[in-house]
């Protein structure tokens, strides 16, 4: 199996769905090349509709990472301005 991968919450939304419909979690492993704890752990999650707080953190820290990439641009320019003097 592959590491870091990351899979989207339809994905693991699906998967989830796919237990509680009563597919086997070896099933679903083999079929979608994923560890079994990690299925038991999105199915958790899709239980207590933890999923969606996934998707708010993921937003969330694209915020972020724009600011933090806005922020830097200016910094950059400010330095240059500072040292053209």
């Amino acid at each position: 199996m592959a590491k870091h991968r990351t899979h989207s919450v339809e994905f693991k939304r699906q998967v989830s769905q796919e237990y509680l419909s009563g597919e086997t979690l070896h099933g679903l492993a083999k079929r979608h090349d994923v560890s079994r704890n990690l299925i038991r752990i999105w199915v958790d999650k899709f239980q207590v509709s933890a999923l969606d707080e996934d998707v708010a953190s993921a937003g969330l820290l694209e915020t972020y990472e724009a600011r933090i990439a806005a922020l830097e641009r200016l910094v950059g320019k400010q330095a240059l301005e500072n040292w053209s003097f």
